[in-house]
């Protein structure tokens, strides 16, 4: 016999369970109750009978009948056209059924006849910046902002969407404002230092970002953001240290490479006789970059280092000095064990004191012959002349490809004008398209959808004598080939290594040049910069 509980009927003689109360009965009965009451003659009271369609809508979404519901709560908004809650909780329930334009109309009713809403503004202003819709919830957060303008959630809001609007200083003020609200704000003071950052006013986005991690230590994203500003202002030693830091963050992959790995990572032990296995961090191109450190980590002593990283790579670092084993992700986890430690290449110029002074030259690359050959034959097919390669676009899925890439293959068109030159396309996957079929204007020979890894790439990229791209991993490939490589950056959400202002690059100093959008211009001006460099390069 188990001992009764509060609420519960005992029965000493039975083994049998006690029955327990049906949770949807007190929504039954409250709908047995009210819905008489719609029927009434004379009628109820208008604003006494939205209640009630209230309770009853309540009460039908408690038993799952979700048509009722939002049937109930539409009457009940025809009853009584001001009656806030029923207009939130159908916009709620729309919005987990996904009709969005449901709840966009429903909120643009309720703000005709209730125009002084704020939080209603802000609602909407999310659901439209949620679709992209970036002028609308500007004006929406405008709006509530300008109704409540103590409210810190709607500057802030309101700074979000200026941000990729571009109105820079207009984010910023916003972000301001939050924080004058609110001293300890820390997401205003990071988000402050992203725009500062932008605007080039590096001192004051630096401040930002150590305010917010004055307020909060923990917080990763300011600590993450203000390992880059420096990095990026080739303050390696306080930079590589903080970037580091990511590791503890458990959103970060880093984090969670550890838990799956589950060895000791590496941060600078001696390495005389130990097994250390790299793990791939962040894309192609961040491979190819830190590829320099291999060498320096065997020359520690391992007596092997193994590399775990994507298929696209494997051909080309089997070569790579230093290098002893090539894995993949899989191969990687399932021999963990057998290594000391695990490390990020992205960890190592942290463990081995890079400074701007002892960066290490970048990993020369060596080359099939056979490969080199079967790629010569397909290149002779152009006419004499230069051989300039093109990548135009990036990974579609990098945080910053909206900025990063070209919009389409027809940009480069004022290249053609320079005389002397011919065109081969190394773009693989994102834009492959396009390249299948240049406008008639634009002679291409389109490579990129014959290369099955970056081996292939780097085979045809070592015959040319320029790679004009974006920034992508192909940039990272054709300077460690020893290729010359003109890079065309964006405007905005530069990665870090390009550093600031600079039209070269200390990681690559003999082979890329850097062609920067200013902030708020248009790709056009990049693409005209570059084609006067083709002229002046190549003369007739």
């Amino acid at each position: 016999m188990r001992p009764s509980s509060a609420g519960e009927s005992s029965n000493t003689d039975s083994d049998d369970p006690v029955a327990q109360p049906d949770p949807t009965a007190r929504f039954t009965d409250a709908l047995e109750k009210v819905t008489p009451l719609f029927e009434l003659q004379p009628p109820l009271e208008a604003t006494v009978l939205a209640e009630a369609l209230q309770l009853a809508a309540v009460s039908s979404l408690g038993l799952g009948r979700l048509t009722d519901a939002e049937s109930y709560w539409r009457r009940a908004i025809e009853a009584n056209a001001r009656f806030v809650d029923a207009y939130l909780n159908l916009a709620t329930l729309l919005k987990g059924l996904n009709r969005l334009s449901d709840v966009e109309a429903l909120f643009r009713r309720l703000l005709e006849v209730s125009p002084d809403l704020a939080d209603v503004h802000n609602q909407l202003g999310s659901l439209l910046q949620d679709q992209g819709r970036l002028s609308e919830a500007e004006a929406a957060y405008r709006q509530a902002a300008l109704i409540c303008p103590d409210r810190l959630e709607f500057h802030y809001n309101l700074g979000t969407v200026l941000r990729p609007l571009g109105h820079w200083h207009e984010a910023g003020e916003a972000y301001q404002r939050a924080i004058a609200l609110r001293p300890d704000f820390v997401m205003g003071y990071s988000n402050l230092g992203n725009i500062l950052k932008e605007l080039g006013r590096l001192p004051e986005a630096e401040a930002a970002y150590r305010q917010a991690l004055a307020i909060r230590g923990d917080y990763h994203m300011a600590k993450y953001a203000l390992a880059i500003l420096l990095l990026s202002m080739g303050r390696f030693e306080e930079g590589w240290r903080l970037y580091e830091a990511r590791h503890a963050d458990p959103k970060s992959m880093q984090h969670k490479t550890q838990k799956v790995i589950g060895r000791p990572r590496w941060q600078g032990e001696t390495l005389a006789g130990k097994k250390l296995l790299v793990w791939q961090e962040g894309g192609l191109g961040d491979a190819i970059h830190f590829a320099r450190y291999f060498q320096l980590l065997k020359a520690q002593g391992a007596a092997q280092v193994a590399f775990a990283c994507a298929p696209a790579l494997h051909r080309l670092f089997a070569a790579v000095e230093g290098v002893d084993v090539v894995l993949a992700h899989e191969a990687g986890w399932a021999a963990s064990a057998n290594y000391d430690y695990w490390m990020s290449p992205l960890s190592a110029p942290l463990y081995l004191s890079t400074t701007t002074d002892t960066m290490p030259l970048p990993v020369r690359l060596t080359l099939d012959p056979s490969l080199l050959e079967a790629w010569r034959v397909r290149l002779a097919t152009l006419p004499p002349g230069r051989r300039i390669g093109l990548v135009w676009k990036g990974n579609a899925l990098h945080q910053n490809d909206a900025n990063r890439s070209l919009g389409s293959f027809g940009m480069l068109a004022p290249l053609w004008r320079v005389p002397g030159l011919s065109f081969v396309s190394l773009q693989k996957g994102e834009g492959e398209d396009e390249a299948l079929s240049p406008p008639a204007n634009q002679p291409l020979l389109h490579l990129g959808s014959d290369v099955t890894d970056l081996a292939d790439s780097a085979a045809i990229i070592a015959q040319l004598d320029l790679v004009i791209c974006v920034d992508t991993a192909i940039a990272h490939l054709a300077a460690s080939v020893g290729t010359q490589c003109w890079v065309m950056l964006p405007g905005e959400a530069i990665d870090w290594r390009w550093m600031h202002e600079r039209t070269d690059s200390p990681w690559y100093p003999d082979t890329i040049r850097l062609f920067r959008q200013p902030l708020g211009a248009q790709w056009p001006t990049v693409i005209e910069q570059v084609r006067q460099a083709c002229a002046e390069a190549f003369p007739g």
